[in-house]
């Protein structure tokens, strides 16, 4: 069995996930069961479908949710963006949060590459 633990796509993942809740902290109040808790669930979805890729026996299914995970992490790049137009995240902070993103999918692209290729 796989160990997420040992994968750089979980541990940024998981970082992506500390920042997101960090920086949603002030949104809004009125964005609590909005836009607040559809970024900060996705974020969690991204690193809980590389958890549960490892635990999957088959490399298909590994993958799968590995792909799955990716579709989280690019909701969360549009989340950043959409939160940065309507005011509720600073450029500063949009900008950290875009490069943790961007850093998050280069990584797991490239897990899901060398899966696909082996």
């Amino acid at each position: 069995m796989r160990d997420h633990r040992k994968l750089k796509a979980f541990e940024h993942a998981d970082a992506l996930i500390v920042a997101v809740y960090c920086e949603t902290k002030a949104f809004p109040r009125e964005e609590t069961f909005g836009l607040t808790a559809q970024i900060r669930r996705v974020a969690v979805s991204v690193a809980a479908n590389v958890v549960e890729g490892c635990a999957r026996e088959g490399k298909n299914e590994y993958v799968n949710f590995l792909n799955i995970a990716f579709g989280s992490l690019r909701e969360v790049g549009y989340y950043v963006d959409l939160s940065r137009r309507l005011g509720y995240l600073s450029d500063k902070s949009a900008g950290e949060l875009k490069g943790r993103y961007e850093e998050c999918a280069r990584i797991l692209s490239g897990l899901i590459k060398s899966l696909r290729s082996a």
